[in-house]
């Protein structure tokens, strides 16, 4: 299963609109989820709506929170992403097998049969989690809660039965750049986390559209370059490095 989880506090301004790219993520079998961080109790009236429409067209779910409540929240969206994702699949196989698709239309006994399944994958099924960071200088305040978000996440990933991994992401990539960075790919484990704030620029434009795009090319490519890795490993005893 995968997912993008974005974070940011406000509209982006630069490259295609982030709903077409969510939509481009979606229709590829990636979820979008979307953070919106309140800043003084508001990300505005545009913020919020594009928030809320990204996370539609990305079949995923959008949530407008403090600094305070953004760890529990994201491994909130996380988890009943996941649960959502699994349950769309099941009512599907219960569609073609009974003609219905509902759930709750099943007898109680067999309901709960269901129900178990659903919960027994939602921990079990192999997850990625692309986050996908606003770098732009209105975050700066909020970059230790998310910082302080990501660890959280990753713990409680952990904690899962099925491989989790997570990749992050900040846009823009430079301080005049359009696009995104890969801070830290697919990885299992916190320690580079740590690395990835310290040196981050904040500033720029938010291109949150071009942002989405990159993460779904990384998506796209990552699992196989990462494969190739391995091998050249396996056969030299060299890596080559990934570049997005």
């Amino acid at each position: 299963m995968k997912q993008i989880l974005l974070i940011t506090d406000g509209c982006s301004n630069v490259g295609m609109s982030p709903v077409v790219a969510a939509a481009h993520a979606q229709a590829e079998g990636i979820a979008v989820n979307v953070a919106g961080i309140l800043d003084h109790g508001d990300v505005g009236e545009l913020g919020a709506a594009e928030i809320e429409e990204i996370a539609r067209a990305g079949g995923g779910i959008s949530r407008l929170v403090s600094m305070r409540q953004l760890s529990q929240t994201v491994q909130m969206m996380t988890r009943k992403t996941v649960v959502q994702t699994i349950q769309t699949a099941v009512q599907k196989e219960l569609k073609q097998v009974l003609g219905n698709g509902s759930i709750e239309a099943l007898p109680p006994d067999k309901r709960g049969e269901v129900v178990q399944v659903i919960d027994e994958l939602s921990e079990s099924q192999g997850l990625q989690v692309a986050l996908l960071i606003d770098a732009s200088a209105s975050m700066k305040p909020k970059l230790a809660a998310v910082e302080e978000t990501i660890r959280d996440l990753m713990l409680s990933l952990q904690a899962r039965q099925g491989k989790s991994e997570i990749a992050v992401f900040h846009f823009p990539g430079s301080r005049y750049g359009d696009d995104s960075a890969l801070d830290l790919p697919w990885t299992d484990h916190l320690g580079g986390v740590h690395a990835i704030f310290p040196s981050l620029q904040i500033g720029g434009t938010t291109p949150t559209g071009p942002a989405i795009m990159r993460v779904i090319d990384y998506y796209r490519h990552g699992s196989a370059a990462g494969a190739a890795r391995k091998s050249r490993q396996g056969t030299d005893g060299m890596m080559g490095d990934y570049v997005v």
